[in-house]
């Protein structure tokens, strides 16, 4: 490749380079005529655009406007002047900053760069990446200058980018051509992995480079001086690398299946530590120096659309994560403040996922069978209740899947929409506009509904709607922040709704809690001694009339006749660890639920605001098993342990 001379420099300057080398190399080089030019006036005079006297004239008016107290460029002068056309000015101020216009018609791209841009991409934007080189890519594109383009491709490749302008008409045939031959583009789906060690680092595309949290958080700490003071806080939240390394950690977040991430800051000198919340517990999982606490903080609120400049309040929002690049998963924020005017971030991931089978969802055979027949009813109320984070939204989208027909209307009221649903009308309640679930509510019901969904109901006034609703036709699902079934009735009649209407409209209560499933990998069996059985079997009858030795006995005699296999040998499993569960010895969650069917005696209860006591007992007589008691049903099947169990249940 040769390299343009003076009469070259005068036309649209477009390169055909051989060779991705050739074509870095021209790139590192500065050029050898404008490049040596001091200003850009002189790199005008070397391109022969303009004339001596031109320039003379220009700078004379340039000095005159300075001293009117108005700054103006030079080539906007001279532009005015019809010196030259804006076109050439913007050549030459290219080339000049060393930007050539490229024709790609003999360069075969880089297999690394054409990894770390998907094809969709490239294609719907325009772009074709070229080669890498150490945290760079160079990009060919229809116009380097579009800036929100630039933005995306920033966060979407991690990488400093070397925009460059492709020759007209070009581009198409080239992107084509270059993802023909590499298959680079193809998505992979991410393995769960240790995000820590740089293996789960979950690149989207198969041979991208992107890099881990934990090189990234090296990076800072290989750049970063000795903690002073007066050096703690200059880190700005527009730092690429601390835009990465968010990036990366929201990242891997999502490949490990996380539910929460944790930023808690302290103050200087300690580290800003970073945990992640897998299957309900919190793990440890980075520590950043301590000069980037505000920083980091200050670009989660960019991120989410918040206020960076209030540190007083606590603020909530949310993150579009596609925006940035990264997979469809919506992000709740809460920013709280902490001592001494810092603040601590909370991320809580919303992955849109599918709606699971109700058969998915960990429901006994009894009461999987039970609830199947509860959803026959045409009107009614169902209720799941269970603290936060405990599966409720599933598992009321599990039910209303069994139900979902081209023969019901069913509509959703939610805050916010976790998982979508085709053929449901799902409908985003917005308090801060007055669109509150009471609200949609009362719109649904003018709507022609067969099925109504409320995400939760917060006050008496969306639960006295809801019952309404429920006895004038229409079945009604769900939630409640209680611990159990029977509770839920007491909370419900505490904040003043009719016993009567209560008692007519209730179907059925699911309470439920989420406990680690064992890792079946790396599990290992235990023969299950007397005492240990005995033990188990108080706790499992703790909760009603029948704990005494005879009661506890019969119990054991059940359960190996249930699941001795054969031979009345029972086995407990324990957790070990090994590589497909990270060492925890737990892989996943499941439920573990309690379902109170409404019948003639629980009525009788409603109808007297019987305390939660006495509903329990008469549930347990109607064959209603505890949380306690599904959740050593399942010990007993393999597929948790009682410490699990114990830990998500309270009698």
């Amino acid at each position: 490749m040769t390299a343009p001379t003076d009469q070259d420099l005068s036309l649209p300057e477009c390169i055909q380079p051989d060779s991705t080398e050739a074509l870095w190399k021209l790139l590192t080089t500065p050029h050898p005529v404008i490049g040596k030019a001091r200003h850009l006036g002189e790199a005008l005079l070397h391109a022969g655009l303009i004339t001596p006297s031109a320039l003379a004239s220009s700078l004379q008016m340039q000095r005159l406007e300075r001293d009117k107290g108005r700054d103006r460029p030079i080539g906007q002068i001279l532009v005015e002047q019809h010196d030259l056309t804006q076109d050439q000015l913007r050549q030459v101020i290219s080339t000049w900053l060393g930007e050539y216009m490229v024709d790609p018609a003999h360069l075969v791209p880089e297999a690394p760069a054409l990894a770390l841009v998907p094809r969709t991409v490239a294609e719907r934007e325009s772009v074709l990446p070229l080669l890498t080189r150490e945290d760079s890519l160079v990009l060919l594109m229809a116009d380097p200058f579009d800036r929100v383009l630039l933005d995306e491709l920033r966060f979407l490749t991690q990488r400093r980018l070397i925009p460059m302008q492709a020759a007209p008409g070009s581009l198409g045939p080239a992107i084509s051509r270059a993802y023909s031959i590499h298959t680079g583009d193809q998505s992979k789906s991410p393995k769960r992995g240790n995000g820590a060690s740089g293996n789960g680092n979950g690149s989207r595309m198969q041979g991208s480079a992107r890099a881990s949290s934990q090189e990234l958080v090296q990076n800072l700490n290989s750049t970063a001086t000795e903690y002073d003071s007066a050096e703690a806080d200059v880190v700005s939240e527009s730092d690429n690398t601390l835009v990465r390394l968010i990036n990366s950690v929201i990242d891997e977040a999502i490949n490990q299946h996380a539910s929460d991430i944790h930023i808690e800051t302290e103050p200087a000198p300690q580290n800003v530590r970073i945990r992640l919340r897998i299957d309900g517990d919190l793990t440890p999982y980075l520590e950043l120096p301590a000069r980037f606490r505000f920083a980091l903080v200050a670009r989660i609120k960019v991120m989410a659309s918040m206020d960076i400049s209030e540190h007083r309040k606590p603020q909530d929002g949310k993150i579009d994560f596609s925006r940035f690049g990264g997979p469809p998963v919506e992000l709740r924020v809460v920013t709280v403040p902490t001592s001494r005017g810092l603040e601590d971030v909370v991320l809580r991931l919303l992955a849109g996922a599918k709606p699971l089978p109700l058969d998915a969802i960990g429901l006994s055979p009894a009461n999987l069978l039970a609830m199947r027949e509860i959803m026959k009813k045409t009107y009614g109320l169902i209720l799941v209740v269970g603290p936060t984070g405990c599966g409720k939204t599933t598992s009321l989208h599990s039910v209303i899947r069994d139900i979902n027909t081209a023969g019901r209307k069913i509509w959703t009221a939610e805050d916010p929409i976790e998982i979508t649903q085709s053929g449901l009308r799902q409908v985003q309640v917005n308090p801060r506009i007055g669109w509150t679930f009471a609200a949609a509510m009362r719109t649904f019901l003018r709507a022609d509904p067969d099925v109504i969904m409320i995400g939760e109901m917060r006050d008496e006034e969306t639960a006295r709607i809801a019952i309404e609703a429920s006895l004038t036709g229409h079945l009604v699902l769900s939630t409640l922040h209680t611990n159990s079934a029977p509770e839920s009735i007491a909370r419900l009649l505490e904040i003043g709704l009719d016993p009567f209407n209560f008692s007519d409209s209730l179907l059925a209560i699911l309470a439920q809690r989420l406990v680690r499933r064992l890792c079946t990998a790396c599990r290992e069996a235990v023969p299950a001694d007397g005492e240990t059985l005995q033990s188990m079997a108080s706790q499992y009858l703790a909760s009603g009339t029948g704990n005494t030795a005879e009661g506890r006995s019969a119990l054991v005699e059940r359960w190996r006749k249930n699941y001795g296999g054969g031979t009345g040998e029972l086995q407990l499993w324990r957790r070990q660890g090994c590589k497909e569960c990270d060492g925890h010895g737990y892989r996943g969650r499941m439920g573990i639920h309690e379902l109170m069917i409404s019948d003639e005696a629980i009525r009788h209860h409603i109808r007297h605001r019987a305390p939660a006591s006495e509903l329990r007992l008469s549930a347990l007589e109607a064959g209603m098993l505890t949380l306690r008691q599904d959740g050593i049903e399942k010990v007993l099947q393999g597929l948790t342990d009682m410490s699990e169990v114990l830990g998500a249940t309270n009698l």
